[in-house]
This record gives structure tokens, C-alpha cells and sequence, in this order.
């Protein structure tokens, strides 16, 4: 475990270090045109890119030494940020800088993330994947939870330039331990010769690593709708928030929901989760539901703070069982293609939910509970009527709908064999002897059967952050 916790360790200084520059440049586009539309279309650029770059991302990750890709990923991290350092030193910073560097890094970010996703399982013990995924999550989340305050905080006493410098360090010291720590290459299965050849061919396949096997095809789905009420909380929760309370409230409220966020990490890389792994996908999206229904019930600060934390610690473990899943039932020279065709699935749905949250929000379920609307007499009367109490309804009824997936989840036989089945390892499926090194271990997949004794959920962490 010492390579993976180096890494660990690294990637929670960088992770951090993004957090901070995506906060801090932020505030500078707001505070620079007052547009919310300018702002928002940062998010947009996010994601879009990587959307579009994932499947022929995936199929390069698994060309290409895992290891090189994060390297030169930081290289381009650190030109980038230097750039705009300098730009806003010189005083000519402009937003289309921003924009322009937000789409280099989400492009860099569909390579990255599929090969952190699939270092885990080469660099951790087979027994300690569950933990060793939880501990990512925790970087994530730490780094997710602190960079509002302190990057406020280094707002005011160092300046953007101070932020952007800051983040450049924290590339170097991933640079450095990079350097330093040897990751393996993942042994050759069957599956994965059988897809060698052309780059379209090898991008196929990542396709067909998901589609093979149903219960892939299952958890996708599952997740994706999911992530259709998570896109629909991350926009509205703000304004229905400051609709009846402060902007301190409302960054109270941010903080416990992000506490729940590291707590829910830390729980993982502790426990490793349920011994059944549906019941880290489906079970806990049942609290996840009724979270969501709480908060929508009234205007109360604690209310709303209480479910905010308590949607995040399920989310946490929902989204690293789904991950880890597919860490062990993909074999590993397959994995790079697999995640990346996971990840453009599933953050299309949240993308496409961020874009109809505002629109739905405002021109459907607001005027519905109006102090004089449709449904003023009869909903209003136990959620409220007036400013934010229509979005309340739309997170209610989200809230409603994770319960139903959760129930579909539970009725699909596929998801619930999960816990069943004893996938192959790679050496095994490849005609070779299993290697009892730290990496042949990990690389192997694992056997779900196996892994049930050993109280591993694999959850795997939740791919956020730049890096």
C-alpha cells in the first residue's frame, strides 16, 4: 500500500490545489461581468469536452502508460495556470482565458480520471480495494469541502495570482511523486487482445466492455438516474436556500451538506462497505430519497442542512460501490476504456440536468406554488407557498423518483448478482499464472464471492476535481 498512499497523498494536495483555482476563478468571472450566464457557462465548458473526449480518452488511457498521461496532464495543469497568473499580473486577464483554459483542462480531465480510477486497482492490495477507493474519495471531498473557505480566505489575503501560484506547487509536488513511485501495467486479458488493433476499434470496445455484460448495462443505468436528481440539487439548492434565508445560511448550509461529503469518503475507506453490493447502490439510494424528500418539506435552515448532509454521506458511498464495481467485474487492460465510457453516460444525465434545472425550476414548478398559484390550496398548504417553496416541490418529487430507482434497483436481477459472482482474474483469463506481487494482486479483478468475506464494497472514488 505505500505507492497507492503516496499517490493518495499527492493527489489530496492537487485535488485541493484545483478546488482553490476553480473557486477562486469563479468569483473573478462574476465579480469581473456580473453574469450568471458567464458564470454558468464555466460548468458547461467543464464537462463538455470531456463528454465528447471520453471514449477516445478511455481507449488512449489503455494504450498509453498510465503514469505518462498524469505527468504530462500536470505539465499542461501547471502552463496553464502560470498563464493565467501572469495574464491577471500583467492586468490583462479576461474571461475567454478562462474559458479557453477550462477547455484544455476538461479535455486533460476525460484521460485523467479514467486512469486514476484504474491505477487504484494495480497499486492496492485486492483485499484493501474498498479502502484504498474510499481513501480517494476522501481526497476528493476534502478538497471539495475546504476550497470555499480557504479559497475566500486566500482570496482576500493573497489575491487570484496567490491562488493560481498556489495551485501550481501543488502540481509539482504530483509531478515529483509521480516521478518517484513505479505504477505497473495491467496484465493482458483475452477481452483486451480481442479489442487491439485500429483506435476506432479499441474505442469499440470500451463500448463493449459495458454493454457485454448486463449487469454493467444495469448499474449505468441506475446511476445515470440518479444523477438526473443530483444535477437538478447541485443547481437549485442555492436559490432555494436564499429564497427564505441569508447567504451565511446558505454557506452553512454548503458546509454540513460538504461534511457529509468527507464523512460518507472516510466511512468507505473505514468500513469498505456493505458485504452485498447492491446494497451500496440501491440500499443507500434509499436514504438518499428520503434525505431529499426532507428537505423539501419546509423552509427551515436545519431541515434542509440535516438532508443536505445526509444526501451527500449516500451519495459518497453510492458512487464508490458503483465505481469499484466496475473495477473488478472489467478486466484491468480494459478498464481505462470502460470507465471513460461510464463516466460520458453518466455525466451526460448530469450535465443535461444541470441545463433543465433553471428553465423546469422557474417556468413550471415556482409559478405552481406562487402565493396565489394552482396549487397554493392544496400542496401549499404543507410545503409553503412563495419564492423557493416551487423548487422545494421539484426536490420532492426527485426524491420520490430515487425511491423508485432504488425499488427498480433492487428488482433488477442483475444488480442484486452482483454479490454473486466471481468474475475470473486477468492472469487466469489470459492463459498465465496469477503474479502475488502487490500489483499482480490487485490487477487480477476480484472475485465477488471472495471479496464478500472480506467485507469489501470497492468503492472507488468520485471523479470530480481537474486532476
Amino acid at each position: 500500500m505505500r505507492k497507492f498512499t503516496a499517490i493518495w497523498a499527492s493527489s489530496l494536495v492537487t485535488m485541493t490545489g484545483t478546488a482553490l483555482t476553480g473557486f477562486a476563478l469563479g468569483v473573478w468571472v462574476y465579480l469581473e461581468t456580473g453574469s450568471t450566464t458567464q458564470l454558468a457557462l464555466t460548468f458547461v465548458l467543464a464537462f463538455l469536452p470531456g463528454i465528447l473526449f471520453s471514449p477516445l480518452a478511455g481507449a488512449l488511457v489503455d494504450r498509453w502508460d498510465r503514469r505518462v498521461i498524469l505527468l504530462v496532464s500536470d505539465a499542461v495543469g501547471i502552463g496553464t495556470t502560470l498563464t493565467l497568473g501572469l495574464l491577471y499580473m500583467a492586468g490583462h486577464l479576461e474571461p475567454w482565458h478562462i474559458f479557453t483554459t477550462t477547455l484544455i483542462r476538461s479535455s486533460l480531465r476525460a484521460m485523467q480520471v479514467p486512469a486514476l480510477n484504474s491505477i487504484v486497482v494495480l497499486l492496492a492490495p485486492r483485499e484493501q480495494i474498498g479502502r484504498a477507493n474510499g481513501l480517494m474519495g476522501v481526497a476528493n471531498a476534502v478538497s471539495q469541502t475546504v476550497a470555499p473557505a480557504l479559497g475566500g480566505a486566500l482570496m482576500v489575503g493573497v489575491g487570484l495570482d496567490g491562488v493560481l501560484f498556489i495551485d501550481c506547487a501543488t502540481f509539482l509536488v504530483n509531478v515529483v511523486v509521480l516521478f518517484v513511485t513505479r505504477i505497473p501495467a495491467p496484465q493482458a486479458s483475452k477481452a483486451g487482445a480481442a479489442g487491439k488493433g485500429s483506435l476506432r476499434a479499441e474505442i469499440g470496445q470500451g463500448w463493449r466492455a459495458l454493454a457485454g455484460k448486463r449487469a454493467l448495462v444495469a448499474l449505468a443505468l441506475f446511476y445515470a438516474a440518479l444523477d438526473l436528481s443530483v444535477g437538478f440539487v447541485d443547481i437549485l439548492i442555492t436559490p432555494m436556500v436564499i429564497s427564505f434565508a441569508s447567504v451565511s445560511a446558505l454557506g452553512l448550509v454548503l458546509t454540513i451538506g460538504g461534511i457529509g461529503l468527507v464523512l460518507g469518503s472516510v466511512t468507505m475507506a473505514s468500513w469498505g462497505g456493505p458485504r452485498r453490493r447492491v446494497h451500496g447502490t440501491a440500499g443507500f439510494a434509499v436514504p438518499l430519497g428520503l434525505f431529499l424528500c426532507l428537505g423539501s418539506l419546509r423552509p427551515s435552515v436545519a431541515l434542509v442542512a440535516t438532508a443536505a448532509f445526509g444526501f451527500m454521506f449516500c451519495s459518497m458511498i453510492i458512487d464508490g460501490t458503483s465505481r469499484s464495481i466496475i473495477g473488478t467485474e472489467v478486466e484491468p487492460d480494459l478498464q481505462g476504456r470502460a470507465f471513460a465510457t461510464f463516466n460520458m453516460v453518466t455525466n451526460t444525465v448530469l450535465c443535461s440536468s444541470y441545463l433543465l434545472a433553471g428553465p423546469v425550476a422557474d417556468r413550471v414548478f415556482e409559478p405552481l406554488l406562487a402565493e396565489k398559484g394552482p396549487l397554493a390550496g392544496s400542496v401549499g398548504e404543507v410545503l409553503g407557498t412563495g419564492p423557493g417553496r416551487g423548487m422545494a416541490l421539484l426536490l420532492g418529487l426527485l426524491g420520490l423518483l430515487v425511491l423508485a430507482t432504488a425499488v427498480a434497483g433492487y428488482l433488477t436481477p442483475a444488480l442484486r448478482g452482483l454479490s454473486d459472482r466471481a468474475p475470473k482474474p486477468a492472469a487466469e483469463d489470459s492463459g498465465e499464472e496469477p503474479a502475488h506481487d502487490l500489483a499482480g494482486d490487485a490487477s487480477g479483478g476480484t472475485d465477488a464471492g471472495t471479496d464478500t468475506d472480506r467485507e469489501s464494497a470497492e468503492p472507488a472514488p468520485q471523479p470530480v476535481s481537474d486532476r
